[in-house]
């Protein structure tokens, strides 16, 4: 699996090694070529595609750090395209999605989006979202020997079976097997690991993993934390680790002499 730069624009204030290279699949010419002077203009090196068709040829020849992708196109929608992405690459996502699409933003939060934006929409609410996706994208994986010498230096943690590599942004299991992780789903790990033994709101994790102020995000939370639970928890529907505080939020158990 390819492992993509941890990213800041040219435009966001902060110093760039690498131009993040984004693709927006929209079937609205207009508006995909809004969107793509926009982000080019705002340090990005920005690619089209009309269809889910023509961002797979892309992709056959090109990578991208994000995909900015519409679901409801002609053909194979935005939501089928994404999956096939997530299954080639660790790409970030944001669905675009019609007002009113309830349904379709919940399903693509289950596929592991990153974020969606609900049309009609604002280039700057698109520029916002796609730098708060990018600054959560995974970190390279490094030559061995590199490896080798900045491992002291890593923050990591142990829980159970597990052990996660906060830097390298993976965690392992059972004989050193990798856990599959989305991105969305180690951002929220990552707020519990770091914050063991206390209550946390939706609110606060939704504030911790950056997302925007939205009706929908504690149920983007909830999505997240479901899928987390398949993954880590022996018996998901009475999880040890990650515990729900009814009508509060959630609780990351971790027994004393965990953690380090």
């Amino acid at each position: 699996m390819m492992f993509i730069p941890n990213l800041l624009s040219a435009g966001s204030g902060s110093e760039s090694i690498v131009r993040a290279r984004i693709v927006v699949v929209e079937d609205e010419p207009d508006l995909r070529d809004a969107v793509a002077e926009y982000l080019d203009a705002s340090g990005y090196d920005v690619a089209t595609a009309e269809s889910a068709s023509a961002a797979r040829t892309l992709l056959e020849t090109q990578s991208f750090h994000l995909a900015i992708l519409d679901i409801a196109m002609p053909g194979e929608d935005g939501l089928s395209l994404g999956r096939w992405m997530r299954s080639k690459t660790p790409i970030g996502i944001i669905y675009a999605t019609a007002a009113g699409t309830a349904l379709d933003r919940i399903v693509g939060l289950e596929l592991g989006a990153d974020d969606y934006i609900v049309k009609p929409y604002e280039l700057r609410e698109v520029l916002a979202r796609v730098r708060s996706v990018l600054r959560r994208v995974p970190q390279p994986a490094e030559p061995q020997a590199a490896k080798a010498e900045t491992t002291a230096n890593r923050r990591s943690m142990s829980f159970g079976p597990f052990h996660a590599d906060l830097d390298g942004r993976f965690v392992t299991g059972t004989n050193g097997t990798v856990i599959d992780l989305a991105k969305s789903e180690f951002d929220v790990l990552e707020v519990f690991l770091t914050r063991a033994n206390r209550l946390l709101t939706r609110a606060a994790i939704s504030e911790a993993i950056g997302f925007a102020e939205d009706p929908e995000s504690s149920r983007a939370v909830d999505i997240r934390i479901m899928r987390l639970r398949k993954k880590i928890e022996a018996d998901p529907a009475n999880p040890k680790f990650l515990r729900t505080v009814r009508g509060e939020g959630y609780i990351f158990s971790l027994p004393t002499g965990e953690g380090n």
